[in-house]
């Protein structure tokens, strides 16, 4: 009983730590600061579901994928590096994918664009989150572990929501000045931790292409 709760708190810690789902709440924010309560929840569930269920199809079939197609971990912190320092970059600028919709319709064409990409992949469920979801699977060596497993990643999906859904009374209390000075100071983190996610990718390829003699 203590070897399962023990598994199920670093399942828990493992992936909301990862995930951090405060760290994506002000990119949440800013790509939909046009949109409606209704259209704004809906986007927040809809990312939520998506990463819920990407990250449980990676803890069963991800090794089997990274080695069928040869990717390896570092290689996608590598583009996810990418991918988050460009965001920073338009954000900085403010002009991060924000889209004027004024109809109903188009409200709901972009709540799909950006549901799936880039909140839910790579934001939610980003390369540390699918590879942990990959080790945690390793480490489930009974049912139970398993259960335990996907009942944590939809807990910690749960709070995603929760947090993401909480955003809306925050855009409204900022309003707009505030929105623009926040994308801009956060367009600047992004940045930051796009450039730690590249050279962390970076750094054990460089490793293993020049390795370091021991002298001696």
């Amino acid at each position: 009983m203590d070897e399962t709760l023990s598994y199920a708190l670093v399942v828990f810690t493992s992936f909301f730590t990862l995930i951090n789902p405060l760290g994506t709440m002000p990119i949440f924010m800013t790509m939909t600061a046009d949109l409606d309560a209704q259209h704004r929840t809906r986007t927040a569930r809809k990312a939520s579901i998506v990463a819920f269920f990407t990250i449980i199809a990676f803890a069963f079939s991800g090794q089997l994928l990274f080695s069928f197609f040869g990717i390896s971990e570092h290689s996608f912190r590598i583009v996810g590096g990418i991918i988050f320092f460009l965001m920073g970059m338009d954000m900085l600028q403010a002009r991060l994918a924000r889209t004027k919709v004024d109809t109903d319709e188009q409200a709901k064409s972009y709540v799909n664009d950006i549901s799936i990409t880039p909140l839910a992949i790579p934001m939610i469920c980003g390369p540390g989150a699918m590879t942990n979801a990959i080790v945690m699977m390793k480490d489930a060596d009974t049912e139970m572990k398993k259960i335990i497993l996907i009942a944590v990643i939809a807990v910690v999906m749960l709070l995603v929501y929760l947090v993401l859904y909480s955003s809306s009374r925050i855009i409204k209390l900022l309003g707009e000045t505030g929105n623009n000075v926040m994308m801009r100071i956060m367009g600047l983190i992004v940045m930051v931790i796009a450039v730690e996610f590249f050279l962390s990718g970076l750094r054990p390829i460089i490793a293993d292409l020049f390795p370091i003699q021991a002298v001696g």
